[in-house]
Formats: C-alpha cells, structure tokens, sequence
C-alpha cells in the first residue's frame, strides 16, 4: 500500500468534484494526489484509430489540467496522473487497494437528496480493502458548522471503522457523533407496552456498550469532541436522518462471501444513496 489518495476522474460533474474533495484531503494527510483515469477496454469489437488517438488525447488533456487545479488551488501538493486501460471497475479497484484511501464521485439527480451510484462505483465500495469516499457535486452546500457522524454497530468488531472516524476528525477538527440504532426484540411482546421502562433500560444498557467501546479512543484522541447516541429505530433512516447536519458520514462494511459478488449492507446502502454529505465506506473483517 502506498501513502496517497487516490482519485477516479472521467471527466464528468461528479468527477471533477471528487477531484477537489480528495486534493484536500490529500494535504490534510500530507500525501500526494493520484488521478486515475480509466479507458474502458474493449468497448467495442472494432474502434478506429482516429478515434482511439481522440480518447488518448481527451484523457491526456483532462489529467493534466485537473493535476494544473489541484497544484493552483494547494501549492506545494504533489499530484500523480495515471492512464489506465481495462474493465473500470476493476482497475479502480485495484488502484484503490494500493491507496490510503480512493475517492469516487456520485451523481444527484435533480432535487432529489441522494446518489445514483453507478455499477463501477459499486463495485469499488463493494470489493476495496481500503476506505472510499463517494462525493457528489453538490458536497459543498452541506451544513458547514456540521460535524462526521459514524453509524457503528457495537455487536460486531469494528476498530478500523473507529480508527478511521478519530483519525478524520482529527485532521479536520471536527466533532464525532456515533449512532448505535436498535429495536426492541419482538419477544418482548406487549410487555414493552405495559412497562415502558423495559425499553429505556435496554437503551441505557446499549449506550453503556457504546461508550465503553468508545471510551480508549477518547483517551488516545482527547483533543477530539464525541458525542455517542443509542437510538431507537431502524438504522438505515436514522443514520440518513442525522446525515442532513453532516460534513461527511461514515459506515463500515462487512466482507461477505457471496457468488453474485460484492455486497453492500442496507445501512450502507441507504447512507451512500440519501446521505447529501460525501459517505466513507470502510472495509471491516
């Protein structure tokens, strides 16, 4: 693995925002800046050489006049450009587990919060052994007083997810929120109805496990401010609702042996699709 960010460019609105999001997260790192653009190969049976040299300088010109941005907009950041020829996903992929972290843009559409995420960017998200980050266009307007909110389930191992979530809001001097969501199991029954404080003890119960798993990283980060909630509800809405007032949300991913390829959770899922601030997925045992 080499320190450095690395970023997919195509040249579309996204990408370009993407660009920018990862050239500051690069400097915050103090890493440089890797722009990987990849020709999709073969895309048809026959493509002209005219055609071809038109690609290869299209992609020539755009690398080189985002690396000319990010070095004007940080002076003194290194940036690296790459050509890549192949089946996107899987260069992509490839490039985002030699990196620290990869970033991908996704596309709003309208005035609809949320992402359309394309099958390539899925496929990333879904197989990298490295964080990636999902950026729209429109990252920029999100609440700028906001802080990182990190949906954590405390039932499962999750220090990478915790070590990513304090080392991010130490370099940006943001505010940490974890959200652990539940639902009272079903074999309670109606005695939740009659005795409210079941429920409330099980909450209290949850956000002693919280802190607890929380309670070493507060002590290595103590400059970094964390707030910890256990919440009733489903999950996937509540960490999309606390999405709204965030610079970035983070979400873990479990690696899952399946034939049909990569998969994603539903919290996942749900964050990278709702959530209006760019989403860190990172890969859990």
């Amino acid at each position: 693995m080499t320190a450095q960010v690395t970023v997919g460019l195509d040249g579309s609105e996204e990408s370009l925002a993407a660009v920018g999001w990862a050239a500051t997260e690069a400097v915050l790192r103090e890493v440089p800046l890797r722009l990987v653009h990849v020709e999709e190969w073969p895309n048809t049976p026959e493509v002209p050489a005219s055609h071809a040299r038109a690609l290869a300088e299209r992609a020539e010109g755009l690398l080189r006049s985002e690396a000319d941005r990010a070095r004007n907009d940080h002076p003194g950041l290194k940036v690296l450009t790459e050509r890549a020829r192949g089946r996107a996903a899987e260069r992509l992929t490839a490039a985002a587990d030699e990196a620290d972290l990869t970033v991908l843009g996704s596309r709003g559409l309208g005035g609809v919060r949320g992402f359309i995420v394309g099958s390539v960017s899925l496929a990333v998200v879904g197989s990298a052994r490295q964080p990636v980050v999902l950026v729209r266009p429109e990252h920029h307007r999100v609440a700028a007083e906001g802080g990182i909110v990190v949906g954590v389930d405390i039932h499962h191992p999750c220090e990478a997810l915790l070590a990513f979530s304090f080392n991010e809001a130490a370099r940006r001097g943001l505010p940490l929120r974890f959200l652990h969501s539940w639902t009272l199991p079903s074999s309670y029954g109606y005695a939740a109805i009659v005795d409210p404080g079941i429920g409330e003890e099980l909450g209290g119960h949850l956000l002693g496990g919280l802190d607890d798993l929380l309670e070493p990283w507060r002590k290595r980060y103590a400059g970094v401010a964390v707030e910890a909630k256990s919440v009733v509800g489903s999950p996937a809405y509540q960490l999309v609702e606390a999405a709204q007032t965030a610079r970035l949300v983070i979400v873990g991913r479990r690696s899952r042996n399946i034939p049909l390829g990569p998969h994603l959770g539903h919290v996942a899922h749900a964050a990278i699709h709702h959530s209006p601030a760019p989403v860190a997925v990172v890969p859990l045992m």
